[in-house]
């Protein structure tokens, strides 16, 4: 299992994504729902950048899990300080990209625990099972909540969800974040 991380690239285009045949797994979520922080507790490091200010992840960002796969940080979204054409390239580039991306293997929703599953992350899981690929759930911010909270709301999102994959984390005690790693190598890396 990886355990650095290299930035590749950004890209906003698919003739700029990166040319490899590795499995990649996208990363969703909502602007502030901690998606640079996971990443950065992913990598023992500072690869991507956290923000105090939500939505500043404006293109796709591509990650190389130690030549094993491809980690891709998608914009988030439910950030409304941008304009409207803004909001619409945005969801083309994304939508581009997951329709398009053959090396596609899976999709990571990252969530704050502290948040219900809205119609937003609904879209997310209908367009995952039209397109046949699997998604997990990363519920960031676990230390927010004693440890009967966060089983609790672990249980109520994949009851919501109809997901069994999801997985409570801390970038602040690095708590998590392995088990969401070997869960993706081990179900859809290395199968």
């Amino acid at each position: 299992m990886p355990k650095t991380i290299q930035f590749i690239k950004s890209a906003v285009l698919a003739k700029d994504y990166p040319l490899n045949k590795l499995a990649e797994v996208a990363i969703a979520g909502r602007s502030n729902a901690g998606k640079s922080s996971f990443i950065n507790a992913l990598s023992k490091g500072k690869v991507a950048k956290v923000s105090s200010t939500p939505g500043k992840t404006r293109l796709l960002n591509f990650f190389n899990m130690e030549d094993s796969y491809v980690l891709v940080d998608m914009p988030g979204y439910g950030f409304a300080a941008r304009s409207g054409d803004e909001m619409t390239e945005w969801h083309q580039m994304i939508e581009t990209y997951l329709m398009t991306r053959e090396n596609l293997v899976g999709l990571i929703l990252v969530m704050d625990i502290r948040r219900s599953w809205t119609p937003d992350e609904e879209l997310l899981k209908k367009f995952s099972d039209q397109r046949g690929f699997p998604l997990a759930v990363v519920l960031t911010k676990a230390d927010k909540m004693s440890r009967s909270q966060m089983l609790q709301a672990v249980a109520k999102v994949k009851k919501t969800s109809g997901l069994s994959a999801v997985f409570p984390v801390s970038s602040m005690k690095k708590e998590g974040q392995d088990e969401v790693e070997e869960y993706v190598y081990e179900n859809w890396v290395k199968a």
